[in-house]
């Protein structure tokens, strides 16, 4: 509107009739961080810097793939050996085991769809260096300060650290306070069990070492998944630590000498083949080997067998991301994530029992509750447990409830932004009001609250003498008071039953 009218005209003059509108932010867009092949777009560095992907496509062009592991195949006394007596030294150097790109595909799988990679660094190490997992490399790529800085990430995993319970343990306890710090983010957390460890001997161990603050910002799950992410095709005897005159010695079948010496004398090499056409030729021969022994050798069957057992051997928090990003998009993030079935997964590792698991869900000394993941027969398995670290608290002991509250604070937070500096009257309070109202009515709506009418479900109070006094306004403060009623899950769900008497 113009201030004064000095030229004789027509004049026009639009007015907003609607108060602003407040956009729900993203509630599943996981950063997972650890180590990969690579890090770079058209050669520019990724490393130590939060990378924003949408597929897994996208993924293996700016990440690459797996670490090809190689599995430590020896046995005492004299052959033949079978696969009892070598099956306990079937193990890898536990620094040199990297589960990034598994658990990537197994998020995947699970309804996964954004998220961000943060690379720690190269696992095939620098050529001089043996690549370890060290968790000084948080600090060293300064992780929670760069997350800081990137407004989206809403769920926090470190699937690579699960090799190291005692640095994996403390790291959740810096990704508990970063999250706390943020307000804006959600902790998945693993369990981790040791070899001949009682169950609750890991659990009494999770809970020591995760400490006691901010428990409401982080949820754990037990146990490890048996999945079927990697292949039978993506495994062959390159994946053990021996080479093919080892092999005649340690597989017993007669007919292992015979097939590995025509293979050695089948191999060729072409001096002007291309390093392109001599990986084919090499994998083609490689193929052609493992076939050969599967065929001949029971021993070697079952040992490629226990190897892909173990490399899909993989921790939980990854598919819980997945199914995190599924529900919130089917549902609603105020819909538990919970009794979903997990997609790739054969079976848990432990097969937890309804006794143990009240000891997971409910703990009367620590109050920090762990999740199941339990199979059922017929329907598969299933997550089953909806609390968050703080199971003892009756504001936020779900995890809905607390993911739920994260993206209505966000949201009217920065919808809040563009009143910053705007008079602090009646007209800014009003239109404030209304935004706010227009969007917990429309949460109402879709389930999210729990009400009969909005009035039970929210209310939205601003204003001089209801949030603020003279001295308030004089100060520059806006207060504004929310209250909510959050929906919460139907946890114990009791059918009760008695007889009555025969009525006729």
């Amino acid at each position: 509107m113009a201030s004064t009218y000095m030229t004789p005209g027509v004049y026009i003059e639009e007015k907003n009739a609607f108060p602003g509108s407040v956009v729900a932010v993203e509630t599943a867009v996981p950063v997972f961080i650890g180590y990969t092949e690579k890090a770079e777009r058209k050669s520019k560095s990724l490393t130590g810097e939060p990378t924003r992907i949408t597929s897994f496509a996208e993924y293996v062009e700016l990440f690459g793939q797996g670490k090809h592991h190689k599995f430590k195949l020896t046995a005492a006394g004299p052959p033949p050996f079978t696969i009892k007596a070598f099956s306990s030294d079937l193990l890898l150097n536990p620094n040199e085991i990297f589960y990034f790109y598994n658990c990537i595909r197994l998020f995947y799988q699970n309804g996964g769809s954004n998220c961000y990679i943060f690379s720690l660094g190269n696992f095939e190490g620098d050529g001089i260096t043996k690549p370890v997992i060290n968790k000084n490399d948080f600090v060293k790529h300064d992780v929670f300060n760069k997350l800081k800085r990137s407004f989206e990430p809403t769920i926090v995993l470190i699937p690579d650290f699960v090799n190291d319970r005692n640095a994996c343990y403390g790291l959740y306890t810096d990704v508990l306070k970063h999250c706390k710090e943020t307000q804006s983010r959600f902790g998945i957390f693993d369990v981790i069990p040791e070899t001949d460890e009682t169950l609750d001997e890991t659990f009494a161990i999770f809970r020591t070492a995760i400490g006691s603050e901010a428990l409401n910002y982080g949820a754990a799950y037990y146990p490890w998944l048996n999945t079927s992410i990697v292949k039978a095709s993506e495994i062959n005897f390159t994946n053990l630590d021996v080479t093919t005159d080892d092999l005649k010695i340690i597989l017993p079948e007669k007919n292992v000498t015979a097939v590995i010496d025509t293979w050695n004398a089948a191999k060729k090499t072409t001096a002007t083949e291309t390093e392109d056409e001599a990986a084919k030729r090499i994998e083609t021969e490689n193929t052609n080997l493992h076939q050969a022994l599967i065929a001949v050798s029971t021993t070697y069957t079952q040992i490629m067998a226990e190897i892909k057992h173990r490399l899909n051997l993989l921790p939980p928090g990854a598919a819980m991301a997945g199914i995190y990003s599924l529900v919130d998009s089917t549902r609603g993030v105020w819909k538990s994530p919970a009794n979903v079935s997990l997609s790739m997964v054969n079976s848990p590792a432990v097969n937890i029992s309804h006794e143990e698991q009240e000891k997971m869900n409910i703990d009367a000394v620590t109050g920090k509750s762990i999740n199941a993941i339990r199979p059922f027969p017929g329907i598969g398995s299933l997550v089953w447990g909806a609390r968050t670290l703080d199971g003892n608290s009756q504001d936020w002991r779900y995890i809905n409830v607390r993911r739920t509250m994260i993206m209505i604070e966000q949201s009217l937070k920065l919808a809040c932004r563009a009143y910053v500096f705007e008079p602090n009257d009646a007209n800014t309070w009003v239109t404030i009001k209304n935004m706010m109202n227009n969007f917990l009515n429309n949460l109402w709506k879709q389930g999210a609250l729990a009400g009969a009418v909005p009035e039970q479900a929210f209310d939205v109070q601003v204003g001089l003498g209801a949030t603020m006094t003279p001295t308030d306004i004089l100060d520059g403060l806006l207060l504004v008071t929310v209250k909510l009623a959050i929906v919460r899950p139907a946890e114990f769900i009791v059918l009760t039953f008695q007889q009555q008497q025969q009525q006729s």
